[in-house]
């Protein structure tokens, strides 16, 4: 799989969404066999730049390459310049969203919203193809809403911009993540241009990244969801994929360690305050991969305040299901 001038070791990538894809799950996914991850989407608005949030969204310190960064706005100069910003501070390749479908980003015409306007669409997408020399890559949904699925009209004017890879979530802005996600428009859009297209919604087996490839004829996939809490997906489908084979699923001793190395980079990146409580969401999502009795405790993970204690207490849950797996045995 090739983006521009970087190939990539497969074609499974990892989803950019905010609040998720930070600098510590994106290098977990990439060692768990993601062939790319994309940063969680950054404000083009260059009031926002400095501030500290929008400051970690751009750290790439250690990070594998290529780097991909998203970045979000309604303003084609705006987002030229934002992404030049993005290149001169370690971006290899800058990903344009037109697929968020949340309130705040719509509300100001931004994300999915752009759908709606075809012209703005190519505005955009030009102004920054021509801003940088980086591949450019963009990200949408099916459409609007049921009644206004547009995916292949702007898979085209993407190509014609010189956009260089497209992802498409199955789904319309109305439907958000509702229902099933339908891969008929991508396989459309798939058959329409000849850029790279990657699907995206609903892909949490290996079995069920082979059948969407199968029905789509898309190039690769984009796995969000189905990545959290499970950053080793990633390796299951790409061993599937290429050769038919289940691979063993990681034992609780390697996700002991896989959950307590990814809590300590997110207490380093973000400090002690901001780390304890990003990780508690991620801890939430890495319980529903083990035995299900353990979300009863929960909530009392979400009372401590300090990483120390907050490892403490994976130590300890661990400590209690090999005790338990034992008793059961």
């Amino acid at each position: 799989m090739q983006i521009g001038p970087y190939i990539l070791k497969n074609n499974l990538i990892l989803s950019p969404m905010a609040g998720i894809t930070d600098r510590p799950f994106r290098q977990l996914c990439r060692e768990h066999g993601a062939g790319l991850a994309v940063s969680e989407m950054t404000a083009s608005n260059p009031a926002l730049r400095n501030n500290h949030r929008t400051q970690l969204k751009m750290d790439h310190a250690g990070e594998d390459e290529p780097r991909s960064v998203q970045i979000v706005g309604t303003n084609p100069s705006q987002m030229a310049e934002a992404a030049q910003y993005n290149q001169a501070n370690g971006a290899q390749i800058i990903d344009i969203n037109m697929g968020c479908p949340a309130k705040k980003v719509c509300n100001v015409a931004a994300g999915s919203a752009l759908l709606r306007d075809e012209n703005l669409v190519q505005e955009i997408l030009q102004t920054v193809v021509s801003a940088v020399d980086i591949p450019v890559t963009l990200k949408i949904r099916t459409g609007w809403d049921r009644e206004s699925k547009n995916a292949e009209t702007i898979a085209r004017i993407a190509e014609q911009a010189g956009i260089q890879a497209l992802a498409i979530h199955g789904r319309t802005r109305a439907c958000k993540y509702n229902g099933d996600a339908e891969f008929d428009t991508i396989k459309a859009v798939k058959k329409a241009v000849t850029i790279p297209v990657f699907a995206n919604g609903d892909i949490t087996t290996p079995e069920r990244a082979r059948d969407v490839l199968q029905q789509t004829g898309a190039d690769g996939l984009l796995i969000g969801r189905g990545a959290q809490g499970k950053p080793w997906i990633f390796r299951e489908i790409d061993c599937f994929l290429k050769t038919g084979q289940y691979l063993a699923a990681p034992t609780t001793p390697e996700i002991h360690s896989i959950i307590k190395k990814h809590l300590i980079q997110l207490h380093h990146f973000y400090g002690d305050v901001m780390g304890v409580k990003i990780a508690r969401k991620h801890i939430r999502w890495y319980f529903n991969q083990l035995n299900g009795q353990f979300l009863t405790h929960i909530k009392e993970c979400f009372l401590i305040q300090e990483p120390q204690q907050q490892l403490d207490f994976i130590d300890e849950t661990f400590y209690a299901l090999r005790k338990y797996s034992h008793q059961a045995a």
